[in-house]
């Protein structure tokens, strides 16, 4: 039985339910009439996925104890698989740790364990995990090869840089083929599987800023349509995208400044301040970080220094607009572009400073989802002619195959861009959930998508 000393299965402390109360690498879990016995039960209790789960994992154990030359993970992977895509990670985890103790280079495996470990704030496992993966394997195949069309999808191992395409690529039109091509060397672009077209997901700036090298090889050698092009991504990074939209009449952008170091004294901190524009309070975060992680208001220099040591990497400083309308509460509105059209996604309405759909409580508040709602029908209505014109003129100068906006409308009827980027998270919504009304309009963001792929895939 192949065993990997440099994997730390011993932390798994999450058995399925019925297994030993011990981990996936210890004995009872690598002992197959331990699983077998355990399959009957899952039975009775009407788990028959848990039972064949069982089983599976006894007939894998069996073939590595008899060293059989077709010993393979990969059924018992696909039940971890399974589980990890129903949500059930304690679950997931324990059937991923046990794979990885029978074969550890199973790269699918070690990237979900990643995901799993993020999301439960285990950042520095996770991180081994996938390091791990990618070391392995670089291209991911997703399909059966009878979809319509052939994607590859340039993406970078650290998945907070790309652009969420579940709901853009479905595995149900899309042969999905991602590449990570942050660990690829050049010469692995030739041996890719065939594809119709390409879509960069790397859409973070930042992250792909260090990739500018490679990607300018891949882009030179690809002799299929790219959406996207890493040109393109490369403008909007958020120090440089009152640049970008500089001229654009009813259009601004708070002044930010990009830094690589804290500044080495108070002086050089108020010359870099003064030298971008920027007054207290300050919006202090980190590089190539979204969902507002890391996020601080500072209100004072006090503030702003004592944040300063706390970072190791790049970092921005944009100056705080107070932002709120006239009842108090902050506004937010996203609207995509594909193909440079925009697409209206939704709009969250908050009583803090920092609005995010999900902390706003918008479920719970009747009126705050009825204005969304007539946004969301009738944009130019809500907004008015003014503020589409604006956002008209900023698609196209932001010129991406797919991106998007957040910002707000102030009180003279201008848009206050609070970020421009490739990396617009657009998805649907749960057909039973109370949000449920806001599928049809992710569906033409996606029939969009759709309608751009073939014509690019036509040429």
């Amino acid at each position: 039985m192949t065993q990997n000393p440099d994997n730390n299965e011993a932390d798994c402390k999450t058995p399925p339910p019925g297994a030993s109360a011990g981990h996936a690498g210890d004995s009872a879990s690598l002992d197959p009439s331990r699983h077998r016995a355990l399959a009957e039960p899952r039975r009775t209790d009407g788990d028959e996925l848990g039972a064949v789960a069982h089983l599976i994992a006894a007939h894998t154990l069996d073939a590595y104890a008899a060293a059989a030359p077709d010993a393979s993970a990969s059924n018992l992977c696909d039940v971890a698989t399974g589980y990890f895509m129903k949500g059930d990670h304690v679950i997931a985890e324990y059937w991923y740790r046990l794979v990885l103790t029978l074969d550890p280079h199973v790269a699918v495996a070690c990237q979900n364990l990643a995901a799993i470990l993020a999301s439960v704030g285990r950042v520095s496992e996770a991180a081994a995990y996938r390091e791990r993966a990618y070391r392995i394997q670089r291209v991911f195949v997703e399909g059966s090869g009878t979809e319509r069309r052939r994607v590859l999808i340039l993406c970078a191992a650290h998945t907070a840089g790309n652009v969420p395409f579940d709901a853009l690529l479905p595995g149900t039109t899309c042969y999905r083929i991602k590449y990570a091509i942050d660990y690829a060397a050049d010469e692995e672009d030739r041996q890719l599987p065939p594809y119709d077209l390409v879509f960069n997901a790397i859409g973070d700036a930042d992250i792909a800023a260090p990739l500018a090298g490679r990607l300018a090889r891949f882009v030179s050698r690809c002799a299929q349509p790219l959406l996207n092009p890493p040109a393109a991504v490369a403008r909007t990074q958020r120090h440089i995208t009152a640049r970008l939209f500089d001229g654009l009449p009813d259009v601004q952008v708070a002044p930010c400044v990009q830094c690589d170091a804290a500044p080495a004294s108070r002086a050089a901190l108020d010359a870099l301040l003064a030298a971008g524009g920027i007054d207290f309070p300050v919006l202090a975060r980190p590089a190539a970080t979204h969902g507002g992680d890391g996020l601080t208001l500072c209100e004072n220099r006090a503030a702003l220094e004592a944040w300063l040591p706390t970072q190791a990497g790049v970092f921005y400083l944009t100056a705080f607009r107070d932002t709120r309308s006239a009842d108090g509460f902050y506004r937010k509105y996203r609207i995509i572009f594909v193909d440079r059209e925009p697409f209206p996604y939704h709009l969250a309405i908050s009583p803090h400073w920092m609005v995010h759909y999900y902390s706003a409580d918008m479920e719970d508040h009747p009126w705050k989802l009825e204005e969304e709602q007539r946004f969301l029908d009738n944009p130019r209505a809500a907004l008015g002619e003014r503020v589409m014109s604006a956002i008209v003129a900023i698609g196209k100068r932001l010129d991406l195959d797919y991106g998007g906006i957040d910002f707000t409308v102030l009180p003279e009827g201008q848009v206050l861009v609070f970020e421009a980027n490739a990396t617009m998270l657009a998805h649907f919504e749960r057909e039973t959930g109370t949000l449920a009304h806001k599928n049809p309009y992710v569906q033409r963001i996606v029939d969009a998508f759709e309608r751009m792929m073939s014509r690019h895939a036509a040429t």
